[in-house]
């Protein structure tokens, strides 16, 4: 099966998040690397949420298809520290 292939899988770009995240915590970043960083992290963040939006659409599309009219979806937890 053909996988969409953006110019990252999403995969490497929650593993990116992850990383720029964790060097956000320490306390030897620079306050401009840290802007830098923190712009970085927000772009991740809106490219994985809106490739996550893009399968939960297709996946509830799947479900129509096969004969399920109403797909039974729930927000994704997104734990304490994410905002919706």
């Amino acid at each position: 099966m053909k996988e969409d292939t953006p110019s990252e899988r999403f995969e490497e770009q929650l593993a990116k998040l992850e990383s720029i995240v964790a060097r956000l915590e320490d306390d030897s970043v620079g306050l401009e690397e840290a802007l830098d960083l923190f712009e970085e992290g927000m772009k991740l963040a809106r490219a994985c949420r809106a490739r996550l939006e893009s399968v939960e659409k297709r996946i509830e599309k799947l479900l129509e298809e096969a004969g399920q009219d109403e797909p039974v979806t729930e927000p994704l937890d997104t734990g304490p520290d994410v905002a919706p």
